[in-house]
């Protein structure tokens, strides 16, 4: 019963925090849900020098999934380029919330937490980025795109000064 609650309180929370996402080039499903913290409406701030959290809400697509890693591309100036992840962060299943674990099963709703930290040697420009999961197989179970700015926390602190009223989050 426990399980069930706390399966219930995650949909019910990555619902109300759900950022607008779009559907990968390539027209793979889907996740339930993105929530991407502080942004509900893309693009969304990324601040230098920290580290931007996804949680990605999404079902297995087959039974007995050992093994899920997450690749990012990165669309900047009309060119897609890969970027490669530490094992720590592209590992979807040591990243798993709410107590789950692999293996997953057809149709297990799961949320995997992509923290991905943001290098300050990126350049402060509007970037599409592209997360897809997949299994050991190499077989696509989620992607989606998301328009972000890399941004400096001056240029963040400068806009709130311009927004008095504005909630500054850390």
């Amino acid at each position: 019963m426990f399980k069930y609650l706390v399966a219930f309180l995650a949909i019910l929370s990555s619902c109300v925090t759900a950022t607008n996402v779009r559907q990968c080039q390539n027209g793979g499903p889907l996740p339930l849900n993105v929530s991407i913290v502080g942004c509900s409406e893309p693009p969304c701030d990324v601040i230098k020098n920290e580290t931007a959290i996804m949680r990605i809400h999404f079902v297995g697509t087959k039974n007995n999934m050992r093994s899920i890693a997450a690749q990012v591309k990165a669309k900047v100036i009309g060119f897609t380029v890969p970027y490669p992840l530490p094992q720590h962060v592209a590992d979807v299943c040591s990243n798993l919330m709410y107590e789950a674990m692999c293996p997953i099963y057809k149709t297990e709703d799961v949320v995997y937490q992509f923290n991905f930290f943001v290098e300050t040697i990126f350049p402060e420009i509007p970037v599409t980025v592209e997360i897809s999961l997949t299994d050991n197989s190499r077989e696509l179970i989620a992607c989606f795109s998301c328009d972000i700015k890399v941004k400096s926390k001056r240029t963040r602190m400068a806009k709130n000064q311009q927004e008095p009223n504005a909630l500054l989050i850390d």
